[in-house]
């Protein structure tokens, strides 16, 4: 079966199973920004103590951008690799304000979806699923996030080789996935991973796309 057939399938089971997304978030970009940088490599609920942290620190972007990394990283602390991505914040903010002469990101809503990566992606710190989650709950580009969950999900339906790179996956994952469907998929292989195709102990027999797996039929074959 090639590949894209294998997607509309997948795409077609997962709506039906969980839906279909259109969620949209308008709040600040760099409020997004930040909290997909606080997120990497931890939970949810972590990432967002640690955002709520430092909103309740700092009154301002401004003001984050003119602290001291080492109170920025006692703030963020619940967050996880706090050093890291207290660093990887105020890099982030400098280069922004450096560039656009103060601190928004609002001109992506009218750059091209080419563009706007590009722009996200040139400064140190912002990876294909930091800029892609940005512009497509933010700015609503036709562009899909891989996460872990996305990542595992495709790779065991064999949709991305087991061993390319999250940023080749990126990329392959854009050109298969129609841009209409990005939104609903990337949201629903979160849902299937989270619930269904686990890291550990998968749930093959209420799996709706166990037909589909490569995974499923090489570690399951069916019984002679």
């Amino acid at each position: 079966m090639k590949k894209e057939e294998k997607i509309t399938k997948v795409i077609q089971l997962l709506k039906k199973k969980y839906g279909e997304h259109n969620y949209r978030d308008r709040g600040n970009p760099i409020d997004a920004l930040v909290e997909t940088i606080l997120s990497q490599n931890t939970t949810d609920k972590n990432s967002s103590r640690a955002f709520a942290n430092l909103k309740k620190i700092y009154p301002s972007w401004e003001s984050v951008l003119k602290a001291d990394a080492r109170s920025i990283k006692k703030t963020i602390r619940s967050g996880g690799l706090p050093g890291i991505k207290a660093r990887r914040i105020k890099h982030v903010l400098g280069e922004i304000k450096r560039r656009r002469g103060r601190l928004t990101l609002d001109f992506l809503r009218e750059t091209p979806v080419r563009d706007a990566t590009a722009f996200l992606r040139s400064i140190k710190g912002i990876g294909p699923k930091t800029a892609a989650v940005l512009l497509i709950f933010r700015f609503n580009k036709l562009v899909m996030p891989l996460d872990t969950h996305n990542l595992r999900v495709a790779k065991r339906l064999g949709i991305v080789p087991q061993k390319m790179s999250s940023e080749k996956a990126h990329e392959l994952m854009n050109q298969l996935v129609p841009g209409k469907e990005k939104k609903s998929l990337h949201i629903n292989f979160i849902i299937h991973g989270r619930t269904i195709c686990t890291a550990r102990n998968p749930k093959h027999e209420i799996c709706v796309l166990k037909n589909l797996c490569d995974y499923y039929r090489i570690y399951y074959p069916p019984k002679r």
